[in-house]
């Protein structure tokens, strides 16, 4: 009677525990880039990152659309086996700046097609590399995305994510840029005890030297002043009795 009442009563509390917490429900899997900060104006290599959501179609195209706002002088692709890719420019007013030439054209949006079957498959994802700089001089980068599946379905990325507010359903990808380390920051300073450990080190083997060269002219005096002695002993007459 005993083992069955606390057989039900581990029952209630599970029924308890999951009518309070609910079904445990997988975090949506979106599209991102990845790294996700950068330094501003330098040159980085970064990938969009398409997961698969549907359970039985194939994402065929990724459109991803780089802001207005932030135009970056130089865009290159990285070639991904099974799929195409173009390029779509736009008119830049004022003009970038790009190893000290203005450039009055920037990329304004890449697509990627799959041709043939190499669409990404349900429960995959596929990154589409790209190469982008100089950085612009603002805080962050945000990429609208438009992800079309072979069903026909089309989802939009484009939501723009508040810093520091939720993440919206369909949020776009961020690349957070940091400010550049100063031109003049000077390298630390190494630090002044090991210069004195080093000083010490050069001092004492310095003294063991000079004993050391002191210990031999002396032992070589020596040897010299016996030998003269041994010499003269030689060269004196015995004393008669």
């Amino acid at each position: 009677m005993l083992r069955h009442r606390r057989s039900v009563t581990a029952a209630l509390a599970l029924g308890v525990a999951a009518v309070v917490l609910g079904p445990a429900v997988p975090a949506s899997a979106h599209v991102s880039i990845n790294p996700e900060e950068a330094a501003q104006g330098g040159y980085g290599r970064f990938a969009f990152r398409v997961p698969n959501e549907s359970d039985e179609a194939s994402t065929t195209k990724v459109e991803v659309v780089l802001p207005e706002n932030a135009p970056v002088g130089s865009v290159s692709t990285m070639p991904v086996p099974g799929w195409t890719v173009a390029l779509e420019r736009r008119k830049v007013d004022p003009p970038v700046q790009v190893h000290g030439s203005e450039v009055t054209e920037a990329i304004s949006k890449i697509t990627w097609t799959a041709a043939g079957d190499a669409g990404v498959k349900p429960g995959q994802f596929q990154e589409f590399p790209v190469s982008m700089g100089p950085l612009p001089q603002t805080d962050r980068m945000v990429f609208k995305t438009l992800q079309t599946y072979s069903d026909g379905n089309v989802v939009r990325w484009i939501e723009e994510p508040a810093p520091g507010g939720e993440e919206p359903e369909n949020p776009a990808s961020v690349l957070t840029l940091t400010a550049a380390p100063s031109a003049g920051a000077s390298a630390p300073a190494a630090p002044a005890v090991a210069a004195d450990d080093d000083d010490d080190d050069d001092s004492d083997g310095g003294a063991g030297t000079a004993l050391g060269v002191a210990g031999l002219v002396a032992g070589l005096a020596g040897l010299a002043l016996g030998g003269l002695a041994f010499a003269r002993t030689r060269r004196e007459p015995a004393a008669r009795p």
